[in-house]
């Protein structure tokens, strides 16, 4: 019985990775919101009852892209790190900068999937929140880890900011200063808006190709923060 079981279960995993599949091909050819469990389902040659009972609903369906995607990106990261794991830690600021780009890069339609326009009439649940933090939280840990030089705090931030910062930093930064917390939030927002112009054309006839610009946009950043 127990190797029915492992048989039935491998079987189970191989189509489950063939829907994915096939759901990322129609996300590179229709978008997440044409995206179809019935086109799905017709790709592969089966009937839709049979594939409802991998995936329930188109949104479970996106939830596991979405899932997917934030796993390896996060991969990516983590890939980064240990690839840097002895430089400096502007360095690995710079290396965590540059594997977001080349996963982007190479991955448009699941970057535009997570971090490009809602679909509509979908919420992404609670079990997408932990793989999406863990782009930020390693960008946060460099900085944590760092030896930061002293920059000038700028300005005070006003309203529901302090405690909104106070909040993250005991959450995941103990130690750091706001201002240094509010720097790491705005340079990861920097991260995904400059890679999201790239791949959507806005930096065309412009800054294009932005090589140079992403190198010291990272730079910058760095800089901002202390590294």
């Amino acid at each position: 019985m127990p190797a029915i079981r492992t048989a039935r279960a491998r079987a189970r995993e191989e189509l489950t990775r063939e829907i994915k599949q096939e759901a990322r091909r129609q996300l590179a050819s229709v978008g997440a919101q044409q995206l179809s469990l019935r086109a799905v389902a017709r790709e592969l040659g089966m009937a839709s009852s049979a594939l409802y009972r991998y995936f329930p609903s188109r949104d479970e369906l996106l939830t596991a892209l979405i899932i997917d995607a934030y796993n390896e990106l996060g991969d990516a990261a983590d890939h980064a790190l240990a690839g840097t794991e002895q430089a400096a830690p502007r360095d690995r600021w710079c290396a965590l900068w540059t594997a977001t780009r080349d996963w982007a890069r190479a991955n448009p339609h699941e970057f535009a999937l997570v971090f490009g326009t809602p679909v509509p009439g979908y919420a992404a649940p609670r079990t997408t929140v932990e793989p999406a933090a863990r782009l930020p939280l390693a960008l946060i840990g460099v900085v944590r880890d760092a030896p930061l030089r002293p920059t000038p705090p700028g300005p005070p931030p006003q309203g529901a900011l302090p405690g909104q910062l106070t909040a993250l930093a005991a959450a995941f930064a103990p130690g750091l200063p706001p201002h240094v917390v509010a720097r790491g939030v705005s340079a990861w927002v920097q991260l995904i808006g400059l890679i999201g112009f790239e791949l959507h054309g806005h930096l065309v006839g412009s800054i294009d190709p932005a090589d140079d610009f992403f190198t010291w946009t990272a730079a910058q950043t760095a800089d901002t923060l202390g590294l």
